[in-house]
């Protein structure tokens, strides 16, 4: 497994990189509301993107039409935006896009409500989002990859939610997927030791039910197989020899204070 470890300067590109794709995150979540369809979404994706003279890395990979995964409700990840989609008071909706910054990427989901949402569901989008930090406290040099993955499948099905097995996180750099694969749940071996430099795509799914998924007929998107709501919570880091640094966080997101 050929995990890279990255420079100095190619980590400032990194950061630089995340730095863009947390504005567009932003910019995003500022636009959500009732009546607009996903398809609206994905285009002012790509003009935010485009606007900070980055390239979507998600349009056109492995053929995937669009700039942003925008997947609602049922919905895990890779839905593909249409203008039949549209966002109702009450739905939750994930949203994953990345951004290419002078050939350097990142990666970041982010799942939101739209308008007044059950407690149910807001309870999700925290737990999703908490297992996410838990497991970023154990991203650090010397620990071992399954340290990182225990702590989140731990952490949400703790509480008694569904940790997806089908997807998992990623190794990112100048490709948007590298290695090494990072589960949500414990493996049954140790994975790699951490070691300072490496990014990874931290990246929790988590569900209401069960864990099992259904591929759609598009080849994309992806559900839960027993109609739950699910939710994605995904930023780009960075181990160091200390704590980890997280490089898809606005300097003023709260999710900074943990």
């Amino acid at each position: 497994m050929a995990v890279t470890v990255k420079s100095e300067h190619e980590i400032q590109l990194m950061r630089e990189a995340g730095e863009i794709l947390a504005k567009v995150h932003e910019e995003l979540h500022a636009a959500l509301k009732p009546g607009m369809t996903t398809l609206e979404i994905d285009r002012l994706c790509e003009k935010l993107i485009r606007g900070y003279d980055c390239i979507p890395s998600f349009l056109g990979y492995e053929g995937y039409p669009a700039s942003v995964c925008v997947s609602v409700n049922d919905e895990i990840v890779h839905g593909i935006p249409s203008k039949k989609r549209v966002l109702r008071e009450g739905d939750i909706v994930s949203l994953d896009t990345g951004v290419i910054w002078k050939g350097w990427q990142s990666d970041a989901a982010r799942t939101w409500g739209i308008g007044e949402i059950s407690k149910e569901a807001q309870d999700l989008i925290d737990v999703t989002r908490e297992s996410f930090f838990a497991g970023l406290r154990f991203a650090k040099a010397g620990n071992h990859l399954n340290d990182i993955c225990g702590a989140i499948g731990d952490y949400a099905e703790s509480r008694g939610y569904g940790v997806v097995r089908d997807l998992v996180g990623h190794g990112i750099g100048t490709e948007m997927h590298e290695d090494p694969e990072v589960p949500n749940f414990r493996m049954n071996r140790k994975g790699i030791r951490l070691q300072a430099g490496m990014t990874l795509a931290l990246e929790p799914m988590i569900t209401i039910g069960t864990y099992e998924v259904d591929w759609g007929d598009d080849g994309w998107t992806v559900t839960t197989a027993d109609g739950s709501l699910a939710a994605h919570y995904e930023n780009t880091i960075l181990i160091t020899d200390g704590e980890p640094e997280i490089l898809s966080l606005g300097k003023n997101d709260p999710d900074r204070v943990h």
